[in-house]
This record gives C-alpha cells, structure tokens and sequence, in this order.
C-alpha cells in the first residue's frame, strides 16, 4: 500500500515538473517569437483625415492632436479612453460629426497614437496635466471636454483643479462608479500595495512587450472590441488598434494601465462630486464599466445630467451617433 502511494506521489511530481516545464518552454518559445518576428515599428496612419499637429507639454512631452478650425462657438475637445491600444481613432465619428460646426480637437493622450511613448511614470496626473496644458497652450479659451471611459476621470481632474480652462464636460461610459467596496481582503491588498506588486511583473523587461504582444494580437483586440459593440465590429477599428498597439514603445502605457494605477482612488467622492461645471453622462451597459452609483450622483448632484443610449455597450458615439449627438448638442444648448 505504501509502495503504491509512493508511486502515484512520484508520478504526480513527475507530471508537474512536466507541466511546468511545457509552461516554460512555451513562454520561452512566445518571447523568442516576439522579438524575431513581431513588427514593433509598423507604419502609422493618421488616425483622422484632419491636420495633425504637436506640442511639447512641460509635464507630459510631446503630444500629438489633430485639428479643424473651421467652425463658430467653443471649441470642443475629444479625448480618447485607456485601453492596451486606444488613439484619436476612438473619437473619430465625433470628430467628424462636429468639424466644420465649431472647432474641434482629438488628442492622442501621452503614450498612444503619434504622442510621446517613452519609459515614465504614467499616473493620473501626467494625463491631468497634460489636458490642462493642452487647452491653456493650444485651444487658448474655455472649451466643451468630450472624454471616454477612464479619461473621463482625467478630465475631471483638470476640470477640478484648472477650472477655467473647461466649460463644460461629457462622459462617454466613465469610469468611477463602482459601489463602495465591502470586501476586506481585496481591501487589506490594497493597502499593502497589490498594484505595485501587479506592475512590478508586467513591467520585467524579458516578458513585457511578448506579454504586450500577446494581449494586442489581432484576434485578442476583436475579443475585447466584440465586447464593446452590440452589432459588429467595424474592421477599420481593429486595424487602426493592431497599427498602433506595434510602436515603439506602445507597451509602457498599457502596462500601468493594466496594472490598475491610472485609476483615481474614490474618484467619484474626491472629484467627481467635487466639480461645479455642468457635467453630461451617456452610458448603457458596458462590460467594462460599472454604472450603480450613477443615479445617487445625479440625484444629489444639480449639474450633473445623464443620457442612456440603448442598446450599447461602451461606444455609443459609434453604434448610435445620432441620438448621442442630439443629446450634447442639447445639453450644450442649455448651458
């Protein structure tokens, strides 16, 4: 009997250390592809058919941001979500929808698109100040802020801190709505630091471009779009996030981002309730984003307006432009 249990103990090591060993070869063989064999410099394309233009932030480097001039009233400025492979493409259908209106601007937030992608410190206050120095060095007046998913909260921030820079702000499916948490023990990891423990791993050299490679690979990106459309995904999309996310670079972003650490600690207490400027929430269902504590904010909150556009999931400005459309130029006329 003993003679027996040792044998299946001995067997069910060997069959781990074969496990692990096929993990390590495989991983090994996924590092060696992707620095063979992936393009990580592949041309880019302008994200919109509009002047491309760049300046040089004090806090954020160089960033990039497309233009159209040729419209009357306050200027409206575009800003894209964080994802693994977001740019200016996220805002095109509204870029287009407005250009010719007012004037109009899509920025590519540091460390995407054509803007500075260097090894830094990416953190909420890198993109809050550099939507600030954009509208107080480009745009030069108060300007209507369009901002997606997790930039929402960066645009908070400089709505909060820099208020005379914006005049009014939209929310495309924000981040930052999370009910209050009650688990203690994602609590307890908090606090001892999991997201520096969680960037710590992504970020070790040998592994995190491949890892990068591996989430930004083109049947990864229609995975995670697929989830972000109610209908299909438009093939441009895809091709622009694959085009992108293979930059020099493009990984250093998305590792924070990955990490959890562009994400403002009770964001909704600290500055989402904190703004006095007229605030416009578009949303539905988004497999992304949390939506339950955005009623209780609209009812204690005056300025603060939303619009559910169904059905959508994260993109409403690309499955329903029109009725998102019509529902900020309403909020805009009221202002």
């Amino acid at each position: 009997m003993n003679k027996t249990i040792k044998n299946i103990t001995k067997g069910f090591g060997w069959g781990l250390t074969g496990l692990v060993a096929t993990g390590a070869a495989t991983a090994a063989g996924w590092i060696l592809f992707s620095r063979r064999y992936i393009r990580h410099d592949m041309p880019l394309d302008p994200a919109l058919d509009a002047e491309r233009k760049e300046f040089d932030s004090s806090h954020a480097g160089r960033i990039s941001y497309y233009m159209d001039q040729r419209g009357q009233g306050a200027p409206l400025v575009l800003l894209h979500s964080i994802n693994a492979a977001p740019s200016a493409f996220e805002m095109r259908p509204t870029f287009e929808y407005f250009r010719g209106k007012r004037p109009v601007y899509a920025l590519d937030l540091p460390g995407f698109g054509f803007s500075e992608r260097s090894d830094r410190l990416y953190n909420p206050p890198l993109y809050q100040n550099a939507i600030s120095d954009f509208l107080k060095e480009v745009v030069g007046g108060p300007a209507d802020l369009v901002a997606l998913s997790l930039s929402c909260e960066f645009a908070a921030l400089s709505a909060l801190h820099d208020p005379g820079l914006s005049r009014s702000l939209v929310m495309i499916s924000p981040t930052g709505f999370n009910p209050p948490r009650v688990d203690k023990i994602a609590e307890r990891a908090d606090q001892r630091g999991s997201k520096h423990q969680v960037y710590a791993v992504l970020a070790v050299p040998v592994w995190n471009r491949p890892l990068y490679d591996m989430i930004t690979s083109r049947p990864s990106i229609q995975f995670f779009l697929n989830k972000s459309f109610e209908g299909l995904v438009p093939e441009h999309i895809v091709d622009y996030a694959y085009q992108t996310a293979h930059q020099p670079g493009a990984q250093y972003a998305p590792t924070y981002f990955l990490s959890g650490k562009l994400f403002t600690p009770a964001v909704r207490e600290t500055v989402y309730q904190r703004l006095e400027k007229p605030v416009l929430v578009i949303y539905d269902h988004d497999p992304y984003s949390n939506f339950t504590m955005l009623p209780a904010l609209l009812r204690d909150c005056e300025n603060w307006q939303g619009t559910r556009i169904t059905p959508t999931k994260g993109l409403p400005h690309w499955e329903a432009p029109g009725r998102v459309f019509n529902a900020m130029e309403t909020f805009w006329s009221e202002l």
